[in-house]
């Protein structure tokens, strides 16, 4: 597994175990059975360590704790919602159409999902987190993380991986959304902006607790695979208007 670009042949030798920490993300894969290698690119890789090393490590979660993860039917999203059900909290998702949401509580376990382009999220969320969040997995930013903000406890923790509604927003009046102080002070949160980089020596750490817990059955992962690299550019794009549900990958012929 490694950061080489597009190409068709690559030849790397890695010198001994730690090279992984010496050039990030240039590793052997482990052993998946009769697994597909595709997962190296999705749960058993650099997604699946998003979600595990930034959900472990700043949200924190305990046993009956309420997590709210938005962009809940993405590569990363879907991961972390699985990881908190392990470590048996309650999970809320967000995800932009009632089919992803289907397969947020039907087949991957969450407790409660909202379409956000369907409900008035901050009342689904006095409904379904009565007792308020205690950790917050935002991969959108935007106005969906400020009315999360605004129904967090005490002490709430919060990962900022992404803030994917403004990534390519032109409009200057929709990239506003409620100031962030007030709840951030008055409930006296953590937040904290991650890049999975940032654990890149601990790299075949992730990958082989993520191996463990799909093999056991405990994380369930989708593929959207699209064939030929003359797609690429679409793939790519159709991360950004939700097209895909779980990790988009691109197969060349």
């Amino acid at each position: 597994m490694g950061h080489f670009g597009w190409r068709t042949y690559t030849v790397a030798k890695p010198e001994d175990e730690q090279f992984s920490a010496k050039i990030p993300f240039l590793y052997r894969l482990p052993d998946f059975g009769n697994l597909p290698i595709s997962l190296g690119l999705g749960v058993c890789g650099r997604v699946g360590n998003t979600a595990y090393f930034g959900f472990t490590e700043f949200c924190k979660p305990q046993p009956g704790e309420t997590v709210v993860v938005s962009g809940a039917a993405g590569a990363v999203g879907s991961h972390v919602g699985q990881i908190a059900k392990i470590y048996g909290c309650k999970v809320i998702g967000i995800a932009g159409s009632n089919e992803k949401c289907e397969w947020l509580t039907k087949e991957l376990g969450f407790d409660h999902a909202a379409n956000y382009k369907a409900v008035d999220l901050a009342a689904f969320l006095e409904e379904s987190a009565p007792a308020g969040v205690d950790c917050y997995f935002d991969n959108v930013g935007g106005e969906i993380s400020s009315i999360v903000l605004s129904k967090m406890n005490q002490f709430g923790r919060v990962a900022v991986c992404g803030s994917i509604s403004n990534y390519n927003e032109t409009n200057p009046d929709k990239m506003k959304a409620t100031v962030l102080q007030p709840f951030i002070v008055a409930k006296q949160l953590t937040i904290q902006g991650f890049l999975v980089n940032r654990f890149a020596a601990r790299t075949v750490e992730g990958v082989q607790q993520n191996l463990k817990w799909v093999q056991e059955g405990k994380i369930k992962y989708r593929e959207n695979i699209v064939e030929g690299f003359e797609n690429a550019v679409d793939a790519f794009i159709g991360l950004f208007r939700g097209a895909n549900t779980g990790k988009s990958l691109v197969k060349l012929h």
